[in-house]
């Protein structure tokens, strides 16, 4: 049971709708473009061909694979693939803009960039996820190739494919989002809490603004349906 369900619900809700789009906290004075990176600020010497990288954030978790050589392959929305084949422009740090418009559009790309450009200022954590994945974990030059036969365009899915998806499929061989897991779980608990109108409201606005639908709060299942699609 929710003991204050307005506020808790109103940032839950916001906290898991921004992990889902990915998007990136950007420092003062970027516009809100191309981050600032700084060549060699990262250690790679104890980064290993086929390591699992893991950039934890004040809302999400960014996740992607080594390749060796200051590389790392990583699945993030994009909308250019769907619109140019100019490697060049495709190849260029993605925006935020990009990135939203991939989301909405499920579009993305399977990218190669430096780990300056992946992990964007974060800390790095390497294997963190396979205590999850004990028995499963794949050679590493496996994990390694896979990433690397899958660069290029791909869909873009919420829920079933993306950069969590992407690094376990790669490293222990089935794609998991244990990110979207608790998601789903947090919107079935705000839909279902039937003490909170405001929060059922909450859901309701962020929805429109994130998904371009409206949910009823006594027909749930309206908004159930349509988040699917819009994830599938």
């Amino acid at each position: 049971t929710m003991k204050n369900p307005v506020p808790q619900a109103a940032s839950l809700l916001l906290e898991k709708l921004m992990l889902l789009v990915h998007i990136r906290p950007l420092p003062a004075g970027s516009g809100g473009e191309t981050p600032p990176t700084v060549p060699g600020y990262y250690d790679t010497s104890c980064f290993k061909r086929g390591d699992l990288l893991e950039v934890p954030r004040t809302l999400f978790i960014h996740f992607g694979i080594y390749l060796g050589e200051n590389r790392v392959a990583h699945l993030m929305p994009d909308i250019l693939p769907s619109i140019t084949g100019d490697r060049r422009q495709i190849q260029q740090v993605v925006t935020n803009k990009r990135l939203i418009l991939g989301v909405i559009a499920r579009t993305a790309s399977v990218r190669v960039d430096t780990v300056e450009d992946f992990a964007y200022g974060g800390s790095i954590l390497v294997n963190h996820m396979d205590r999850l994945f004990e028995d499963q974990v794949l050679g590493s030059e496996e994990a390694a190739r896979r990433a690397e036969k899958l660069v290029g365009a791909t869909a873009y899915s919420l829920l079933w494919n993306n950069c969590e998806h992407f690094v376990t499929y790669c490293r222990y061989g089935a794609p998991v989002s244990f990110q979207t897991d608790k998601f789903c779980e947090t919107v079935k608990m705000i839909i279902r809490d039937q003490r909170s109108v405001l929060a059922s409201v909450l859901v309701g606005l962020a929805s429109i603004v994130c998904l371009g639908v409206a949910p009823s709060t006594t027909l749930p299942t309206i908004f159930i349906p349509f988040f699917l699609w819009m994830a599938g």
